[in-house]
């Protein structure tokens, strides 16, 4: 039966923190688990924080977003940057002032890279061959209140079923269709290790029938270009 299992963990503190003693919070793993990562966590095991005093918010969000619509836009009273970063449309390219103790908390960088070595470590401590990592954010949906989880990279599963070729209930072939695994489940993922003081960013998720898993960076698989999306008109206001 399939399983969500929150893992509790002490605090993780800015500006730096101990990868090691992270993962160190988790269970004995099993053959198949996907373990998820909130990306606050792992940037703060890199160290990828920024004294508020010390810089300017605005020139720090244009820094490190990928593309960017230059104007804000006024949301419950602040100031909010539309970014893209690492693929993904995101406030103020991920930066991040709660639980931050005093610093910005960006987003992990090479995050791909960096679960890739994780998953190594992990495989290697608990003597498994199929584990997938999935590094997690929360963002807002347009035309919906409230966030939802979605992966900011991944290592160790295929992120799409596909089912092109496939045929329908009524035997109709199906042409685009490609049910999107990975945030699907970061989706519950986030939602149970919580947004405020849970302390919990780390979960187990366990038997997943639907899962493949692979030793192969399949990132690039999951990634559209821009030219063959289906909102790229809404896409062009962004600008590098």
């Amino acid at each position: 039966m399939l399983q969500f299992i929150p893992v509790k963990t002490r605090k993780f503190l800015p500006p730096r923190d101990s990868l090691e003693d992270l993962l160190s919070s988790l269970p004995k793993l099993k053959e198949g688990d996907v373990i998820f990562i909130t990306s606050k966590v792992l940037a703060i095991t890199q160290g990828r924080c920024v004294e508020t005093a010390l810089v300017n918010k605005d020139k720090l969000i244009a820094k490190e977003a990928d593309r960017i619509i230059k104007k804000p836009v006024i949301a419950a009273g602040s100031k909010i940057y539309l970014t893209i970063k690492d693929a993904t449309l995101i406030p103020s390219a991920g930066i991040d002032e709660s639980n931050g103790r005093g610093y910005y908390i960006l987003w992990p960088k090479d995050t791909n890279a960096y679960l890739k070595k994780i998953r190594s470590r992990l495989v290697k401590k608990n003597k498994l061959k199929k584990l997938g990592v999935v590094a997690t954010d929360s963002h807002t949906v347009p035309m919906r209140w409230g966030t939802i989880g979605t992966s900011i990279g991944f290592y160790g599963l295929e992120p799409l079923r596909d089912y092109r070729s496939t045929k329908d209930l009524f035997g109709r072939r199906l042409k685009y269709t490609q049910s999107n695994i990975v945030d699907a489940l970061c989706a519950m993922a986030v939602l149970l290790m919580g947004e405020g003081r849970e302390g919990t960013p780390l979960l187990i998720a366990r038997d997943l029938n639907m899962v493949k898993f692979t030793n192969k960076n399949r990132y690039k698989s999951f990634i559209i270009d821009p030219k063959k999306d289906i909102y790229k008109e809404l896409l062009k206001p962004f600008k590098k």
